[in-house]
């Protein structure tokens, strides 16, 4: 097993992996920007190392640093969490031959699943159901529109370097494609420095299912079930639950064995999540795009299959077999996690400030990963999730029946945030008989 890792991220991931490493024994290693330097993944770690200031591209995103810091500590491994670096293949391919172990997928695989036009191709050719769509980048507007009128409107224009809900639009018509083709363009350039644009057929009423995938160490790839990711705002993810709902056991099954062809694909290591349209009126499902990274979402895969999925992480990358059988995994029960976010429960804008009160919810079938505590600040320079609140039970009732009680218990003055959405959510009827899908938040505003 490695014996010290270095986590190159922040906030509560940092800190939900700094909890496994210390458990196994391993030396944990944080790294943190100056605007973080009193949050508790940095007090929890067997070692800090400031990068850098605020600025992600000089901190979280700069791979000198964290190399850096790395050599300077000692560490054995890197894990990057999700987001950040975690998702690009140079610094992976940098760490491994910095003579570091990198706890992902390999390089290639990243690369491979990180342009969408060219996933969708290799998943295509391994069977797995895709939605009409362009094989190539749109080069120009006006191949967007001869493209958009072969597939049919609606269409979704999509960055095919984008990820997490960015650099998407949906044209209804032509005008409607002339103006999204420009802004998604601009966009993609600008975030991710790839312009290229594909255009696929939009399905207005859908539900966005994904399967977690692990590839083992022995070079085989299996499906650890599915989640629910049909809550969403802005196409980015507020609530997630296993198992879905709306996914019949037969359904499950095609699902799952369609992920592992994917993972298989291209070789798959480690964790890794295959993510789908699913079409609730006929059952057809479509591949959407592929995660090459741990989850934030991965805690309800945790409690429904009784694993720890950042362990299991550090023995793919140690060469190790899994802690469980991979033929004979058997899920139990129901889980949902709500992401607790410093923005208004309405509009759903971030807002930042000093946490005057902090309380969490407890009790059995409660879990809470936090990146903050009382008194600390909540900066504008990242990602606004302050919390994930995950709740279980037995059957999803049970499980529905927990998460009103926390979210009632979980008591937050400062920043802004949306716990009372998620008060709203769990009395709306449509998320409450499991018929929904990812234009619920929409409708309820």
């Amino acid at each position: 097993m490695i014996e010290s890792l270095l986590v190159a991220n922040r906030g509560e991931i940092a800190r939900r992996i700094i909890r496994t490493a210390k458990r196994l024994g391993i030396r944990a290693i944080a790294v943190h920007s100056e605007a973080d330097a009193d949050l508790p993944f940095v007090a929890e770690a067997d070692e800090a190392v400031l990068i850098g200031p605020p600025n992600p591209a000089l901190s979280y995103r700069n791979t000198e640093a964290i190399l850096a810091a790395a050599k300077s500590t000692g560490a054995q491994a890197i894990h990057p969490g999700y987001g950040f670096l975690s998702e690009n293949a140079e610094f992976a391919r940098t760490v491994e031959a910095s003579g570091l172990i990198w706890v992902g997928p390999d390089a290639d695989a990243i690369t491979a699943m990180g342009d969408k036009i060219n996933a969708r191709n290799l998943m295509a050719a391994a069977g797995v159901p895709v939605a009409p769509g362009t094989t190539d980048p749109a080069a120009d507007l006006d191949a967007a529109v001869t493209a958009a009128a072969e597939i049919g409107y609606p269409v979704m224009v999509k960055a095919a370097a984008g990820g997490g809900g960015m650099g998407m639009g949906v044209a209804v018509d032509e005008a409607a494609l002339r103006t999204e083709y420009d802004k998604v363009r601009a966009f993609a350039e600008r975030m991710f420095g790839d312009g290229s644009v594909l255009i696929e057929r939009y399905f207005p009423r859908v539900r966005h299912v994904e399967v977690q995938i692990l590839g083992l160490a022995d070079g085989r790839v299996v499906a650890l079930g599915e989640r629910e990711c049909s809550v969403q705002r802005r196409n980015q993810k507020l609530v997630e639950e296993s198992p879905s709902p709306a996914v019949s056991p037969e359904l499950r099954s095609r699902l799952l064995a369609a992920a592992v062809r994917a993972g298989e694909a291209v070789g798959y290591r480690n964790a890794g999540t295959v993510e789908c349209l699913l079409n609730p009126a006929t059952d057809e499902f479509f591949f959407l795009e592929m995660n090459t990274r741990l989850q934030v979402e991965h805690p309800v895969t945790e409690y429904v299959y009784g694993i720890d999925l950042v362990e299991e992480q550090l023995r793919v990358a140690s060469g190790l077999a899994p802690t469980f059988d991979p033929d004979a995994l058997t899920p139990s029960g129901h889980a949902i996690e709500m992401r607790i976010n410093a923005e208004d429960p309405k509009r759903f804008l971030p807002g930042p400030g000093v946490i005057r009160t902090w309380v969490e919810p407890a009790g059995v079938g409660v879990r809470v990963d936090s990146g903050y505590t009382e008194g600390n600040t909540v900066t504008p320079f990242y990602d606004s999730l302050l919390a994930k609140l995950i709740v279980s039970g037995a059957t999803r009732d049970e499980a529905l029946d927990r998460a009103k009680e926390a979210v009632a218990a979980f008591q937050i003055e400062g920043p802004k945030n949306n716990v009372p959405f998620f008060a709203e959510l769990l009395t709306n009827e449509e998320f409450l008989s499991g018929a929904y899908d990812t234009g619920i938040v929409s409708r309820m505003r």
